[in-house]
């Protein structure tokens, strides 16, 4: 089956294009950055060259394809890259564009906790939107909400392994209970893949890892991986809420966001985890992707 991706070249999607490759589906993406997309096609896959706003690209993306898989998604806000213009607008670009080249699967990622409700986040929000956009499209749909993506490419992840490694204290913000449901990048690509496959698969599903982990559960991991124990230090919720707020007027004084921080604080887990029960597909602990993570981390690796 020929397999048309937005978001290729992102942290998921390059997951999500070798599954598919492996699987034996020819696989065709769009790319801002032709550039970043070399390796795929030396594998043979086809690069389109557009982005979500383009009708041009988005027609010559989908053209012929037997499933589209949307993957792009952004975690915060810059310039013109809004939630809702890439959540929304570009949703319903491919959205139209799959509709009118009669593209009779469409699989979507949407995020964890999604919903247009009362104090949610605007991303959350517009991530709801996205949703309500593909179920009222007519194609035959899933609809697949992750939690916390385990990978090396992780770039929350990454920042805690960084800091462990080279911080002798490490901050938590209020109690640290809030707890995570991490799926590894890989597992959520067999997700993926298998969702393009079978299209008697339809409608909206929670996806994440096998364990609901405590923030301090979650750093206990980590340390374990790395081989080292850190003293952490409470940090008030309202001391990081400042913080949050002043880092969006000057950079660096925080690494989280105001709705970063309140998503963290709320949780991202489910009790409707569809990775086994609906896709077949048996999830890793937490442990052994953090120390496949981790091991990719030599010491002249880590980010500084």
């Amino acid at each position: 089956m020929l397999v048309a991706l937005t978001g290729a070249t992102g942290y998921v999607g390059r997951y999500v294009v070798e599954r598919l490759l492996r699987r034996d589906h020819a696989v065709r993406v769009l790319a801002r950055h032709p550039d970043r997309a070399g390796w795929m096609a030396d594998r043979g896959v086809e690069v389109v060259a557009g982005d979500l706003v383009s009708a041009a690209s988005l027609a010559q993306l989908v053209n012929g394809a037997g499933a589209v898989v949307h993957l792009v998604g952004i975690i915060e806000e810059l310039g013109r890259q809004t939630f809702q213009r890439v959540h929304v607008e570009g949703t319903r670009n491919v959205v139209d564009a799959a509709r009118k080249a009669g593209v009779p699967r469409f699989v979507h990622m949407s995020a964890l906790g999604a919903r247009n409700a009362p104090g949610a986040t605007a991303y959350h929000r517009t991530k709801a939107e996205a949703e309500a956009i593909v179920a009222a499209s007519g194609l035959s749909y899933a609809i697949l909400r992750p939690s916390l993506i385990a990978g090396p490419e992780n770039a929350v992840l990454t920042m805690l392994v960084r800091m462990i490694r080279f911080a002798p204290v490490i901050p938590v913000i209020g109690d640290g209970r809030y707890e995570l449901q991490p799926l590894a990048a890989d597992d959520l690509a067999e997700v993926f893949a298998v969702a393009v496959e079978r299209p008697a698969i339809a409608g909206t599903f929670d996806v994440a890892g096998p364990e609901k982990l405590t923030y301090h559960q979650l750093l206990d991991a980590l340390e374990r991986a790395l081989g080292v124990r850190r003293r952490r230090t409470r940090v008030p919720v309202a001391v990081a809420r400042a913080g949050a707020m002043v880092g969006t007027l000057v950079p660096m004084v925080s690494p989280i966001t105001p709705s970063q921080l309140t998503m963290l604080l709320e949780g991202n887990t489910t009790e409707q985890n569809a990775v086994s029960s609906v896709f077949g597909v048996t999830p890793r602990p937490f442990a052994e992707v953090t120390r496949e993570m981790c091991a990719a981390f030599s010491p002249a690796r880590v980010p500084v």
